[in-house]
């Protein structure tokens, strides 16, 4: 069951798009240089065939695309999700080349995904795909190259085959992947690393709307590791979940639902609808419930011009990767919802990134008290940068998150020459 229809309107490509073009304008860059900072250095597409159970070859398609190098490494995350396809990982990948340059982590910005249902598949054809698409992409791959990252339909176990399948040809790498499991040098504190910097950016907003943690009551659209995170850890601090969606349906309680008791209970097979204590509503309901806080956690698109004047908060920290559309902002923006963009908001997942990444160059390990500190500290940092920039240039956050980036993009690779 789809949580929300997608319009047309909705596609990632054109929401960057829109975005870069306006930050292009107020840095008052040259048509030509835009072009190749918009532009992806190298797209790959593979061809992975997979003999399923049925006795069938089934023919899936895999993407890399790297958008940017300028100020290091490729980095971002591999997908698995029916709707992948080259557009969206471009997409996605040239916001990651604006999202790590904003946060000031020496990365670039790469995507990748595979059309696949992850779980159509047994965890045995899992494997095949994910070792398969190492294999078809691998030779454009490198600790100082190109480092994948977990990302939709994919997780630790998926970063773990990968790492082992690039291992295969070139030795035990464990920088070649992040966000992998804690027995392979995954790094301590990354699972919750994106839903953790959705919480850092939500405490640095309220503070400027003088909205009590305590006080506040939120929604998340999308209970997957981003969602769910974010849930407990604002759970954590006082605040109250009165609505909740994932793939198979939606529920409300003005009492509040808990968090934690709700991972336990979908942890264990249960199905979100199902929930005790709760009332199951339809999926599109959930908009409109009131609330503080509202966190879109599942996938692009999901608040567009058909649904946006529905919402009843007061606030959007975006945890999903261009969750809102440019008209769906516009309207928010004019009935005076405050917007935390995705570029900023859900950026802690590579933030601890980088983090496992310097921990596995160098063979040590912070404990997890040591990375949260780090990344509080980064995270604020980036949004008092962008906060200061939007009151600056008279722009909302989102303006100025991708002027920011952008300018730091740019002036590594003028540095390096790339552009005169």
């Amino acid at each position: 069951m789809r949580e929300v229809t997608r319009p047309a309107e909705a596609s990632n490509y054109q929401t960057v798009s829109h975005w870069f073009d306006l930050a292009s304008e107020r840095l008052g860059l040259a048509d030509d240089v835009a072009a190749v900072l918009r532009s992806p250095y190298r797209e790959v597409t593979v061809q992975l065939p997979i003999m399923r159970g049925d006795g069938r070859i089934h023919l899936f398609t895999g993407f890399r695309v790297q958008h940017n190098g300028a100020r290091g490494p490729y980095k971002g995350g591999i997908r698995f999700h029916p709707e992948v396809d080259l557009d969206e990982v471009r997409a996605l990948a040239e916001l990651m080349t604006w999202k790590t340059a904003l946060v000031g982590v020496p990365f670039g910005g790469a995507k990748g995904g595979v059309n696949v249902t992850p779980a159509e598949l047994t965890p045995g054809e899992r494997q095949q795909v994910t070792r398969s698409f190492m294999d078809k992409i691998e030779k454009v791959l490198g600790p100082t190259r190109d480092i994948p990252a977990p990302d939709v339909g994919t997780d630790a176990q998926t970063m773990a085959w990968l790492m082992d399948e690039y291992g295969k040809l070139h030795g035990h790498t464990p920088a070649i992947v992040t966000g992998k499991p804690i027995a392979l040098e995954g790094s301590y504190g990354r699972e919750a690393a994106t839903g953790r910097g959705v919480v850092h950016c939500f405490t640095q907003a309220a503070a400027g709307l003088g909205l009590d943690p305590a006080s506040t009551r939120f929604v998340v659209q999308g209970f997957g590791n981003v969602g769910s995170w974010a849930a407990r850890i604002l759970q954590d601090i006082g605040a109250t979940m009165v609505g909740v969606s994932d793939a198979s349906g939606a529920i409300a309680s003005d009492a509040g639902l808990d968090a934690h008791a709700l991972q336990e209970y979908l942890a264990h097979g249960g199905r979100l609808p199902e929930f005790a204590g709760a009332e199951s509503i339809p999926a599109g309901e959930l908009l409109s419930l009131e609330c503080e806080l509202f966190v879109p956690a599942a996938l692009g698109g999901m608040i567009h011009r058909e649904n946006a004047d529905l919402l009843r908060c007061r606030m959007i920290v975006e945890g999903a990767n261009g969750p809102t559309t440019p008209a769906a902002d516009e309207i928010l923006t004019d009935k005076g919802v405050m917007i935390v963009p995705d570029l900023l908001a859900n950026a802690g997942g590579v933030v601890v990134s980088y983090f496992e990444w310097v921990q596995n160059q160098q063979h040590f390990r912070w404990d997890e008290t040591e990375v949260n500190r780090k990344l509080e500290r980064v995270m604020h940092r980036a949004y008092a940068e962008v906060s200061a920039r939007a009151e600056a240039g008279g722009d909302c956050l989102r303006v100025a998150a991708f002027a920011l980036g952008v300018e730091r993009v740019l002036e590594a690779a003028r540095t390096r020459g790339y552009i005169g």
